[in-house]
């Protein structure tokens, strides 16, 4: 009968445990962040961690990857487009207890914009010209030029607010206004965050969170059926996701990144100068064969360089449709004595795979390749700086990148003065309607010249125990955001 009592006690005790809800939550990462100090390196594995969790910036990028207030409640900006005058939140402080106010803004952007900052991404504030503390929750950030992209320049993780006391140590030591405070770090294993209590805004759902680093796609799965990480964001096996969608206590997370992954085209090469190859090497491309045969299924179709989770997207996928008797026809008028091109490959997967699979399919409308298999080093000595290459593949990462193809020496070198007009004016206008258009303009004008093979976005594929609500589908940014992160009843 004791037995029976202890077993009864131990029964109700878990009922209650399990009416109060689990709040504890287990990451899965692939990579261990070098440090922890979003304004002193490059590493994704550090914004992972940091972005929005420990670490907060005036503006915040949202799933959508729209640009948000953060600690920043509203901003105003001169008619000029000159001055951006900040609005802090009242109330933020540190998870040291001490007050945020706009000195932490002046230290913090100064600080990166210094000429000995070790800031990963300068060129986000190089166009500041002050940074001044009108009052205690005020800024005034005056530019050299008008920039309409600087609220979201301060929504990248390399702008987050920082405090003097605290900025030298944040590497290992990291202290934020954000939902959780830092609370170990065991090298090699994992970082365990806390709920902050003090948190300015609505209290996140869960008290704990840690991040256990996992490297190997075999344990990596192994994790997540024992239950050992409760969900693994970006998951390093995407040839095992089918056993998890078919297991119900599973949900597999798919949705994209900033990673628009292209076939690169050198619009200055022999040949390629003629918009009728370029457009016949488009249409000759089968996007969903290589993202089966490469990624495994994962991917989607782009026809331009923008992100189709972005709000501003075109899908323009129709203008370079699968058409290999229009590839062919193309090629009859532009290259009748048949056409050979070098296409570079560089280290990843979805370039070495998807290589081979698109010389197959320019090979049947009568374009040969030949392949060259290149280390990280040399592509970019060779390809990315020497510009000696016809084509190659490569998934561009940087957010909202459409930039890059007014810029004549960029690599693939296109010089289009059109685009580049429309570019800058992009650059200085700040109203969001008009910002949209010229976006939607620029993604049709890069189509329409058949700059480059337009392939797919890269995935985020992840797997989540099925009763956890609120993680990201998309990657706006690289992060982990557990600010509405849950566990369903």
């Amino acid at each position: 009968m004791k037995h029976l009592k202890l077993t009864a006690a131990a029964l109700a005790l878990m009922a209650g445990t399990a009416l109060a809800g689990q709040d504890t939550i287990n990451i899965g990462m692939v990579l261990e962040p070098p440090n922890l100090d979003p304004t002193g390196g490059a590493a994704a594995a550090i914004d992972e961690v940091v972005y929005a969790n420990i670490f907060e910036g005036l503006t915040r990028f949202g799933p959508d990857g729209s640009v948000n207030p953060g600690l920043a409640e509203t901003w105003d900006v001169s008619e000029d487009g000159l001055t951006y005058t900040f609005h802090l939140r009242a109330g933020v402080t540190f998870h040291d207890g001490s007050a945020m106010n706009a000195d932490d803004v002046v230290f913090s952007l100064d600080r990166a914009r210094a000429e000995d900052s070790t800031n990963a991404q300068k060129a986000l504030f190089a166009g500041i010209e002050s940074v001044t503390a009108v009052d205690a929750q005020t800024v005034a950030v005056t530019l050299s030029a008008p920039n309409g992209n600087f609220p979201f320049n301060m929504a990248w993780g390399d702008a987050v607010i920082v405090a003097p006391e605290s900025a030298d140590t944040a590497a290992t030591a990291p202290v934020g206004t954000g939902p959780f405070t830092f609370t170990e770090w065991v090298q090699g294993d994992h970082v365990t965050l806390m709920r902050n209590d003090a948190y300015w805004g609505d209290a996140p759902a869960l008290s704990k969170a840690t991040f256990k680093f996992i490297s190997d796609p075999n344990a990596a799965f192994a994790a997540m059926m024992a239950g050992d990480v409760d969900a693994f964001p970006n998951f390093p096996a995407p040839e095992t996701l089918g056993q998890f969608e078919a297991d119900p206590r599973f949900n597999v997370i798919v949705g994209s990144t900033e990673g628009e992954t292209i076939l690169s085209t050198n619009n200055k090469a022999e040949n390629l100068t003629d918009v009728r190859i370029r457009k016949a090497i488009a249409h000759a491309i089968n996007r969903q064969e290589i993202i089966d045969g490469a990624m495994f299924g994962f991917g989607t179709p782009i026809g331009t360089h923008f992100a189709p989770h972005n709000p501003d997207y075109v899908d323009l996928t129709g203008n370079s449709a699968y058409d290999p008797d229009m590839a062919k026809a193309l090629l009859a008028e532009a290259a009748p004595d048949g056409l050979t091109l070098r296409l570079m490959l560089p280290p990843p997967a979805y370039a070495r795979r998807g290589g081979e699979i698109i010389a197959a399919q320019l090979r049947a409308v009568g374009i040969e390749t030949e392949i060259s298999n290149l280390e990280w080093a040399q592509w970019l000595e060779q390809v990315f700086k020497g510009k000696d290459f016809d084509l190659t593949i490569v998934s561009h990462t940087e957010p909202a990148d459409i930039n890059i193809y007014a810029r004549p020496e960029y690599y693939f070198q296109y010089d289009n003065a059109a685009f580049q007009a429309l570019i800058e004016k992009l650059s200085v206008t700040s109203d969001g309607a008009m910002r949209t258009e010229l976006n939607q303009q620029a993604q049709q004008m890069i189509a329409d010249d058949y700059v480059n093979g337009y392939l797919f976005q890269l995935a985020k594929t992840g797997v989540a125990n099925a009763k956890i609500t609120g993680l990201w589908e998309n990657a706006p940014t690289q992060a982990n955001d557990l600010t509405g992160v849950s566990w369903a009843e």
